[in-house]
């Protein structure tokens, strides 16, 4: 494989190849169609699948959605939560609230979401098909890319199909192929803790906690979040625990019992909760040991495949949107150069990414804390006035694309 950065000069950016069709990758595709420029989202699945998992979206995420056209689209199946409500996993008494709806819209201009990530994946792909800047290409599962003198890229896939671009941003996740073919990028290391999921129809959820609030329960060595989805008919069910088993598999099927065995030393509700889904998911919560080079000549990463995030400060997917919308910006602000836009986009996008995966891994640390140090927290938990605790996030949420200048 062919990677290099020649002192080439386009005289426009005719197309971007995008190497993946989840969040990120879409996301991206339609950041780029926005400042006119055209994109083919190569995606290796033959078709798209309902993935039953939950995602929340600050301020800074729901922001670009309106940016990109998405969010009328998706507006009608999402939950705008009242506050976040955290509890004690072993007794279930209230450890502190902290305002989020209007709170956060007023704040910040933009909405504070929880939604089903399978009706933002549908937002996204809906608003992409009906663009026509926008080609996606089903079964193109990439595997190598090549750059040549003459400023065009070369994705080819699994099969030898080819597809020829300006410039290539890898949306391939956080397993992805690309980082370490191209950028010589570190694969994913387990971090000890494995994550649970499981959506339920709300008729199946304890009374006492139909609520629209995001909940936290917070015990030794796990948390459990859960809040409502699919315009309030589910609830979107996840727990993270410290466990020494790694898997691969985003949606390995995990056995009921399993979980109920590790909620035994729960509060009754939070047990009885943890025993309504017949089936659970599980994935393991992977990190990189070192920061790839989110740019290489004319090609980039973008969301997990650059930077997976921890999921304790619920920023994971936002991360990717974010990105989209930076590496679109760059490549609009100096198209005749997209090696060095790119180079921009990395260089914007660096400090941040480091900043959310910094405080993702210390609110994991804070979350998971037992014994005297867990009553610590507790206590700091309940004097903070919650405005304060809140606007100490607003380097998160109040976040706006930076400009990018060639």
């Amino acid at each position: 494989m062919a990677v290099s950065s020649p002192p080439f000069q386009l005289s426009s950016l005719e197309k971007v190849l995008v190497a993946g069709g989840g969040i990120g990758g879409l996301a991206t595709a339609l950041a780029l169609a926005r400042r006119g420029i055209a994109s083919s989202v190569l995606e290796r699945r033959l078709l798209f699948g309902e993935d039953g998992a939950g995602i929340q979206i600050g301020p800074n995420g729901t922001r670009i959605l309106e940016a990109l056209g998405v969010a009328d689209g998706l507006r009608a199946r999402v939950t705008a939560p009242d506050a976040l409500r955290i509890l004690d996993a072993a007794t279930a008494r209230p450890l502190a609230t902290f305002p989020l709806g209007r709170w956060m819209a007023e704040r910040h201009g933009a909405p504070y979401w929880v939604a089903h990530r399978r009706d933002l994946h549908n937002a996204l792909l809906t608003a992409a098909e009906r663009q026509p800047l926008i080609r996606i290409r089903m079964g193109f599962d990439v595997t190598a890319v090549d750059e040549a003198p003459d400023g065009r890229v070369t994705a080819t896939s699994a099969n030898a199909d080819e597809a020829p671009g300006d410039a290539l941003i890898a949306a391939d996740g956080a397993w992805s192929v690309l980082r370490g073919r191209v950028f010589s990028g570190d694969g994913p290391v387990y971090s000890g803790k494995c994550a649970v999921r499981a959506v339920l129809p709300i008729d199946d959820v304890p009374d006492e906690l139909h609520r629209t609030e995001v909940h936290l329960w917070l015990g030794s060595d796990v948390h459990v979040v859960h809040y409502s989805v699919s315009a309030g008919h589910a609830v979107a069910l996840v727990a993270i625990f410290d466990d020494r088993r790694v898997a691969s598999d985003w949606s390995a099927a995990c056995d009921p019992a399993w979980v109920s065995g590790r909620a035994a030393g729960f509060a009754p509700l939070l047990r009885e909760l943890l025993a309504r889904p017949d089936a659970w998911r599980r994935w393991s919560l992977m990190t990189l040991p070192h920061a790839p080079r989110t740019a290489q000549g004319r090609l980039a990463l973008v969301g997990d495949a650059a930077h997976p995030v921890l999921p304790f400060l619920a920023q994971g997917g936002v991360m990717a949107l974010e990105d989209a919308m930076v590496a679109a910006d760059a490549l609009a602000a100096d198209p005749g150069h997209p090696a060095r836009a790119l180079e921009a986009y990395a260089a914007a996008r660096r400090s941040r990414v480091r900043r959310v995966a910094r405080m993702s891994r210390m609110n994991g640390m804070i979350y998971h804390l037992g014994g005297p140090l867990a009553s610590l927290r507790n206590t700091a938990l309940a004097q903070i006035p919650p405005d304060r605790f809140m606007k100490s996030y607003d380097w998160l949420y109040g976040w706006t694309p930076p400009r990018t200048r060639p």
